[in-house]
């Protein structure tokens, strides 16, 4: 478990005030000009020394991706923030957003620094309103410190941000549709190449970080890189926010390791599953659009990026979902796919399509109204969907699919086949 002295986040539950005289008393906004002066080289250096891996599902190295944006620019360039929030079964950064906004404040300060940008956006999600008020008053109150505007901390840097409030479409977590959203057209992702480090928003050079990834950065630059790379495992490092909802005694939202076991997350923070380690029936290990993990795989499962692509999942967001024997997968996974048909922006004729006839599809499969062979033809249309899309929702539609055939297959046969004797009889 996680020691409480290297926890970053210590104001998750709200137990602290989130305004400015509480973040100076946790830590933050001290030697912030000193981080600042450090410069370009030694702070990337530094993130990438961390191995800080992206924390809005991709696991990106960080300072890899901060390494991207021109040394030289003629023009502006830009930090932006992806606060759109919008996994179901996530919910890590609307805390930080709530009760910690000041730690993600001078974050933003601290990666323009990294990357030269000359302002930043961060894009909230619309439905987060009480998170948006929070948000920009630690905003207002930074401006008023002298951290942000022409001479930030006093260092000579000139740094401006802004905070969007998004209109509540999941799409918009995609980054390059995210941009689309900011600059105030429909938010549909763009052709990659290029990339938003050569060509983003307003067509400047730009950099799209996650909330977690930026706020962790400052603290991990005062305690050392190294002390962030001892934490976790190789090539796995760090902290991470793990959010565990459903079929739990506690559900909660808990910093810890990453590379912590899935029963040891479960039984010392949530009180175990509910009814018991043996009721378990599933895991959604990392947000809804992760393939689900049967219980024999979570008895020995490590909650970090490389271990949860071994079983062929992901760590994602770290939205933890729990099912225990009472629930019926095949609806759940049903229900999902309903989801992700919703949210498809329509530009990609894979996802347009086909994320509908999934859901139309996984309706049959819940009343076992389809022949057995249907089951190869949903997996074949998966396999169609998943890589042929702009950006990842088309995965995101396929792969619970996807996990539910691997997993559960014997489960839709018995339905599809007692299905089948009662129209027998009936006949």
């Amino acid at each position: 478990m996680l020691r409480d002295q290297d926890r970053i986040f210590t104001n998750l539950y709200g137990e602290h005030s989130p305004w400015i005289d509480g973040a100076r008393a946790r830590g933050d906004w001290s030697n912030t000009k000193d981080l600042i002066l450090l410069g370009r080289e030694a702070i990337v250096d530094g993130i990438k020394k961390s191995g800080l891996r992206g924390r809005g599902g991709a696991g990106f190295p960080t300072g890899m991706k901060w390494s991207f944006m021109p040394k030289q620019s003629d023009g502006p360039t830009y930090l932006v923030v992806n606060a759109d929030e919008s996994e179901p079964g996530t919910c890590k950064d609307r805390e930080i957003l709530r009760h910690d906004p000041h730690k993600l404040v001078e974050g933003c300060v601290v990666a323009a620094a990294a990357m030269g940008c000359t302002a930043g956006y961060i894009f909230i999600r619309g439905e987060f309103v009480r998170e948006a008020q929070a948000l920009e008053r630690a905003v207002a109150e930074a401006y008023e410190a002298g951290y942000l505007g022409k001479d930030c901390c006093g260092s000579g840097m000139s740094f401006d941000l802004y905070v969007h409030r998004g209109a509540g479409a999941y799409i918009c977590g995609e980054e390059t549709a995210l941009l689309e959203a900011l600059e105030g057209t429909k938010g549909q992702p763009r052709l990659k190449p290029p990339f938003p480090a050569m060509v983003g928003l307003y067509g400047r050079p730009t950099t799209i970080n996650n909330v977690e990834s930026i706020a962790v950065t400052p603290t991990i630059l005062r305690r050392g890189p190294e002390w962030f790379a001892g934490l976790g495992r190789p090539n796995n490092t760090g902290t991470k926010i793990f959010c565990i909802s459903g079929h739990v005694n506690r559900p909660c939202t808990v910093e810890e390791q990453l590379g912590i076991p899935l029963k040891e997350l479960l039984e010392k923070h949530c009180g175990g599953v509910r009814g018991g380690w043996n009721n378990l029936l599933a895991v959604i290990p990392g947000g809804s659009s992760v393939p689900l993990l049967p219980k024999s795989v979570c008895d020995d499962v490590l909650m970090d990026f490389d271990s949860l692509r071994a079983v062929t999942s992901g760590l994602g967001t770290a939205g933890v979902i729990v099912m225990d024997k009472s629930t019926d997968v095949v609806k759940a996974i049903a229900r999902l796919s309903k989801f992700y048909m919703h949210e498809s922006c329509g530009q990609c004729t894979p996802c347009r399509e086909g994320t509908g006839w999934l859901w139309r599809m996984m309706e049959r499969m819940v009343k076992g109204e389809c022949r057995l062979e249907d089951i190869d033809l949903l997996q074949d249309v998966t396999k169609q969907i998943e890589g042929h899309t702009i950006c990842a929702l088309g995965d995101a539609a396929a792969w619970p699919v996807q996990g539910l055939i691997r997993h559960f297959r014997p489960e839709l046969e018995r339905r599809i086949r007692e299905q089948g004797e009662a129209r027998r009889l009936a006949a």
